[in-house]
């Protein structure tokens, strides 16, 4: 990557799934709520964890990476897979109610009476570029934006799709 390329309009994005390349996990910081943070720091102690003056965040390796982030074959995995923060949930897809990076017409996405602005961060592998698919449309999205508006959903089409287990990364 060459530095910050503006997110862009979702209905450029034919599909979406996760491909376990690992860019969402070794090139971003993710930020931690408070709760996500004390999740954390229960299970696996404040070790893993950094902050600034006004941010708690997942802490990186050496090499600049999420420490939760394992190579397993050919692919990425999450450690946190079972309590994962809500912007790795949300990656590579930015949700707002007000319209952030231009092009409100594109990015408007109508959400059970509410209107939001969807963007997606055109880095991700995962991203197929094109007309919007009826799945993607109907499925993706609102699975994104449902986690976006903090209600409790099981990732089906937002996550990877290879599951792992805690015990197969010791």
């Amino acid at each position: 990557m060459t530095g910050p390329v503006r997110p862009v309009p979702w209905r450029y994005v034919a599909s979406w799934s996760c491909t376990a390349c690992g860019l969402c996990c070794r090139a971003y910081s993710v930020v931690l709520n408070y709760p996500e943070w004390l999740n954390i720091v229960k299970q696996f102690g404040v070790e893993y964890t950094s902050c600034d003056l006004s941010r708690l965040y997942l802490k990186r390796k050496t090499d600049g990476s999420c420490v939760f982030l394992y190579r397993f074959g050919n692919r990425w995995l999450c450690g946190l897979q079972n309590m994962k923060p809500r912007a790795c949930k949300l990656w590579p897809f930015k949700i707002y109610s007000k319209p952030r990076f231009g092009r409100a017409h594109e990015a408007f996405y109508q959400y059970a009476g509410s209107k939001l602005f969807v963007y997606v961060d055109p880095n991700c592998s995962g991203i197929m570029w094109g007309i919007p698919t009826k799945r993607f449309v109907h499925e993706v999205l609102p699975e994104f934006i449902a986690i976006s508006l903090g209600k409790h959903v099981s990732q089906r089409f937002s996550t990877g799709r290879l599951k792992v287990y805690p015990s197969v990364l010791v």
